[in-house]
């Protein structure tokens, strides 16, 4: 591969790299802290790459750390580019042979049913994970079509978790809260920019020169489809450093593609839920709140549902609450009419949920006539995300 003296020099930059990184956030697992250590330093050989590996950064509420680390990465990644406020027309004039790094923050409200008029950063964002997939648009004083390139690694933090389209092209960070005792350095710009600042300089300085290298390198990787598309950059990096690097990307790439299986088993099941909970609301006329025993009794009752098989004894109070938690869906007590009071779930908590996570079809409104003859129904608007928040990997269903 011609390197050697550069092997030993980049193990030893990613290790000062992780250590600096640690320093400033909490990240949940060892293995994410080595994945965000290697998708900085790939920002820095993405013209060699195929793929152009998400980074989404997904908390269940505010303060989990997510814009902390994008503070970081922008001051270490190659390029950055903040997308907060910058006109979508902007970002696709910059992205060329040697693109910028995009970090996005409140991705959430990119994605969201409230997004209003961001379809073009949106289809950006899901086009570029993959060279050669332009955005076509109309442009210049000839209106003539033009195609844009999309190809640049991108970073995302936001509540919640972000759609399908990203979150399977993407490095998923799942940050919660620090716990009491956990302790992390400040972030002041005064000290804290020049020393990252430094260690981007060496990154560019040790990995620019091997683009060339890296562009031929096919790594052998532990997962396969489009996982291996999301690792291989992060994998290539690894390769290139040496020493502990290689095994220690293949265990972080096994270790975070599987807790995402584990997630995916979980939005299926909150899914499942929402329109388990919703269906009992109509059953029982829509009222503006159900006792939480009443709710779980219903749930239940469903035999085709699989509540009654739920951890080992079935679905109970706690495992509801931990379950609708990620949706800031909770019980509060609640006075019925009979003037008695009660844990209850009030059925306004659910209607944000159930728009954004599972909308029912548009009712079928009766077509417009003309002259006796029916006219074609018009095409629907559009669909809702059905990305789902993180939740808590810790129950499952007994199998």
């Amino acid at each position: 591969m011609g390197v050697g003296e550069p092997i030993d020099e980049g193990a030893v930059l990613l290790d000062e790299l992780r250590a600096a990184i640690g320093r400033y956030v909490v990240l949940p697992s060892e293995e994410a802290l080595t994945a965000v250590t290697l998708w900085v330093a790939a920002t820095h050989i993405q013209p060699a790459l195929q793929h152009a590996p998400r980074l989404a950064v997904v908390g269940p509420t505010k303060g989990c750390g997510k814009s902390r680390v994008l503070d970081v990465l922008h001051e270490t990644v190659h390029q950055p580019m903040m997308t907060v406020n910058t006109s979508p027309a902007v970002v696709f004039r910059i992205i060329g042979k040697n693109p910028p790094t995009l970090l996005v923050d409140e991705a959430d409200t990119i994605f969201g049913p409230k997004a209003g008029d961001k379809e073009d950063l949106r289809g950006l964002l899901n086009a570029g994970h993959q060279r050669n997939r332009p955005a076509w648009r109309i442009s210049g004083p000839e209106h003539k079509p033009t195609a844009f390139p999309t190809f640049a690694m991108a970073a995302l933090a936001g509540i919640g978790d972000l759609p399908d389209t990203i979150m399977d092209r993407a490095v998923v960070l799942r940050m919660q809260k620090r716990k009491p005792g956990e302790r992390i350095t400040p972030f002041r710009s005064r000290y804290s920019v020049p020393e990252l600042n430094a260690l981007r300089d060496r990154l560019a300085a040790w990995l620019i020169p091997l683009r060339g290298t890296a562009a031929g390198l096919v790594p052998k990787m532990p997962v396969e489809d489009r996982a291996a598309d999301t690792w291989e950059p992060l994998v290539i990096v690894a390769e290139l450093a040496g020493g502990d690097w290689p095994a220690q990307a293949r265990a972080a790439c096994l270790a975070m593609t599987r807790n995402e299986v584990v997630q995916d088993e979980q939005t299926t099941l909150k899914t499942r839920l929402l329109r388990d909970i919703r269906r009992v609301f109509e059953q029982e006329g829509n009222k503006d709140a159900l006792r939480s025993q009443d709710l779980l009794a219903a749930l239940l009752q469903d035999a085709e549902a699989p509540w009654a098989e739920y951890g080992t004894k079935g679905l109970n109070a706690y495992h509801l609450a931990n379950l609708l938690r990620g949706f800031e869906i909770s019980p509060a007590n609640h006075r019925f009419e009979n003037g008695r009071q009660a844990k209850a779930y009030a059925r306004n908590q659910f209607l944000d949920a159930w728009a954004r996570y599972c909308p029912e079809p548009c009712e079928a409104t009766p077509a417009p006539t003309h002259r006796g003859r029916r006219l074609p129904p018009a095409a629907p608007s559009g669909s809702l995300p059905t990305g789902l928040p993180g939740g808590t990997p810790g129950l499952k269903r007994a199998r």
